[in-house]
């Protein structure tokens, strides 16, 4: 019988196992979050990934403890990840951030942590009280999320710990072979946030002729080239029947044909990038300002 793919993981450089699949929460307010969360344990999933920016952390908070009482589980049996805020980066102030973060979801300690983004002049001293952090077995491990080579290079050459993860932004048309090359060289995984790529790629003609083929969703596809990709996938919704979708990928196999074909639609083009930051380009007009999501209902789901 083969192991589905819901429940299979990988090894980290440091010896942790992470699921392959799991559940993204950005864009949600926290009750949708909380729903999605338990409505995702109770289907199978044990990799949760949320961020401060989401502003929804307590709701997913919420989330996993009724989802362990309910499915009789034990915290060690999930894989919970957050990240950095921007504003937040710095040695003390990550610090700070970090025990704040673990009381609005009610954990004791995270399985990974994450730099959101490498805001300039910042990101290293971040990364040393990460360090500290994992150093502690505060974190079971820590990475980064939406550093290219070259500021990978430059984390590498400042500090002692090499990130385990690396999540980016990937699908059929931002494939990142350059950096997959080079983290696959120096044993980095990759984790890919929007995988689905939006309308553009689940409605590409390309996706939608193998969906038909194989019988199954332009998601489900995706996902399926993800996970022949080798990569760590976390699918966002709050829908469970799409929740329990995301999951049938064992069935069905894309051929070399078919990997090659999606490949092919590799436009390298990222919907965000440096430039769009304000604290990359402080002089550009319509550069974010970093902000956490702020939804209606956050008060009702913070820790009492």
């Amino acid at each position: 019988m083969v192991e589905r793919v819901l429940n299979q993981t990988m090894t980290l450089s440091n010896g942790v196992e992470i699921p392959v699949l799991g559940l993204g929460v950005w864009k949600s307010s926290n009750t949708e979050a909380s729903n999605a969360v338990q409505s995702a344990i109770s289907n199978g999933y044990r990799l949760i990934d949320t961020a401060k920016q989401y502003g929804n952390q307590p709701g997913v908070g919420a989330g996993i403890q009724k989802a362990l009482k309910d499915n009789h589980l034990n915290r060690k049996d999930l894989f919970i990840t957050t990240k950095v805020y921007n504003g937040d980066q710095g040695y003390e102030s990550t610090l700070r951030a970090f025990e704040e973060q673990l009381k609005e979801l009610r954990l004791t300690y995270l399985d990974l942590y994450l730099i959101h983004w490498p805001v300039d002049g910042k990101y290293i001293d971040t990364w040393r009280a990460m360090e500290k952090l994992y150093r502690e077995g505060r974190v079971r491990a820590i990475g980064v999320s939406n550093f290219d080579i070259s500021r990978l290079q430059d984390l590498l050459d400042h500090t002692d710990i090499m990130p385990q993860v690396n999540q980016m932004e990937f699908n059929p048309l931002v494939q990142e072979a350059e950096l997959i090359s080079y983290m696959n060289a120096i044993g980095m995984s990759m984790e890919a946030w929007s995988p689905l790529g939006g309308g553009q790629a689940l409605n590409d003609p390309t996706i939608l002729e193998i969906a038909q083929k194989h019988d199954k969703t332009s998601a489900q596809v995706i996902l399926r080239f993800d996970y022949q990709m080798g990569l760590i996938t976390i699918p966002k919704s709050i829908h469970e029947e799409r929740i329990i979708a995301n999951t049938m990928l064992d069935d069905f196999e894309l051929s070399e044909a078919e990997m090659l074909a999606i490949q092919r639609l590799n436009q390298e083009k990222r919907s965000l990038w440096y430039e769009d930051f304000a604290w990359h380009t402080p002089h550009r007009q319509e550069a974010f300002t970093d902000s956490v999501d702020n939804w209606d209902d956050r008060s009702e789901y913070l820790p009492k």
